[in-house]
């Protein structure tokens, strides 16, 4: 969805970002434990059922922690579910709560919501978010996951930030 108004507002600083970076990182930590507590529920649910065996009857935790695979598994999953977090919101609106509080927006430079796909690769990019680095080394307020996907992260108004829904209006 292209909004051209959103076209015209100027990119964000690294300060405005990492504001909103350490907002978001508190709700990732959240999705974080959830996926985790979901995870484990689901690994102990399969141990219980004999799924998965547990020759030695050991805790849970410790057949989980134990068990390369089991722990990459388990892992992985965290670790899909957390981007799915960032995905999912980058994608459908353009931003996360985190960025909402700081009135700030992912958007391709015509104003249109990113893919799923770009948005995935946005992701890859940030590299744990040491791309925006980069914005404290040139004049262009861009990141690497800026250049990488043709994106930028740009400040709304006051107005345009409170008549957005979460549907990518």
């Amino acid at each position: 969805m292209i909004n051209s108004e959103h076209a015209n507002f100027p990119r964000a600083s690294f300060l405005r970002r990492l504001g909103a970076m350490i907002y978001d990182s508190l709700l990732a930590i959240a999705v974080y434990m959830f996926a985790g507590a979901i995870g484990f529920g689901l690994f102990t649910a399969m141990v219980k059922f004999g799924l998965i065996n547990n020759p030695y009857q050991v805790d849970m935790a410790v057949l989980l922690n134990d068990t390369a695979l089991y722990k990459a598994c388990y892992q992985g999953w965290i670790m899909l579910c957390v981007s799915l977090f960032y995905i999912t919101f980058w994608s459908r609106g353009g931003q996360t709560l985190g960025m909402r509080a700081w009135r700030l927006k992912v958007q391709h430079p015509n104003g249109q919501n990113l893919s799923f796909v770009t948005a995935a690769a946005r992701l890859v990019w940030s590299l744990l978010g040491l791309g925006n680095l980069r914005i404290l080394l040139n004049g262009d307020k861009l990141a690497l996951q800026d250049d990488m996907t043709r994106s930028e992260v740009v400040v709304l108004s006051v107005e345009a930030n409170k008549m957005r829904n979460w549907h990518g209006a």
